[in-house]
């Protein structure tokens, strides 16, 4: 057996439930966050790696499905740009996103307002608990931009929700957090 498989197995055993949650608040939709997950796997073990710990294996993971999920969204919307300058429309508007958005939670609905890494910093942050530098070095961008992008998106979030939540206040842990992180 490839020395990696003892650790994808433990990886699937013990956190595939959360690394699928967290995709699920990036993409808003459990289909496609198992989907993510599932191409997050594949990528991150599709390679001869080893990792030291099951915490290094889920923080890669963890980087890839962030990674993937703002690719995607990149994608997407150039992909609808050049649609739209083609002229092109879609023909079954009833079968878009508004019907999509009648399903939706409120806070869903107002992440689906955020970019893709204002979305990504405001998940770490606030739903993974995660704290400035530990988002930053997930995300591979600076801790200044997580800063920008966690207070853009906040104020996007109260505009949305008509809520007043101060987005230069400190973010407090409800749950530890395994340290150790890569």
């Amino acid at each position: 057996m490839p020395r990696w498989e003892p650790m994808l197995d433990e990886l699937m055993a013990q956190r595939h439930r959360h690394l699928v949650a967290y995709a699920r608040m990036l993409t808003g939709d459990t289909a496609a966050a198992e989907d993510l997950v599932q191409d997050a796997l594949v990528t991150t073990f599709g390679r001869v790696r080893t990792f030291p710990s099951l915490i290094a294996a889920e923080t890669y993971t963890r980087r890839v499905i962030s990674s993937r999920f703002i690719d995607g969204t990149r994608r997407t919307a150039s992909e609808r740009r050049a649609i739209e300058r083609m002229g092109v429309r879609e023909s079954d508007s009833s079968a878009g996103p508004d019907l999509l958005a009648e399903h939706k939670t409120d806070v869903e609905r107002a992440l689906d307002r955020l970019t893709p890494r204002e979305r990504a910093c405001v998940v770490q942050r606030y739903l993974e608990h995660r704290s400035v530098e530990e988002t930053a070095t997930e995300l591979g961008i600076a801790a200044g931009s997580v800063k920008r992008y966690v207070h853009d998106g906040i104020k996007k979030l109260n505009a949305a929700l008509g809520t007043h939540s101060d987005p230069s206040a400190p973010v407090t842990r409800s749950v530890p957090v395994e340290t150790g992180r890569v």
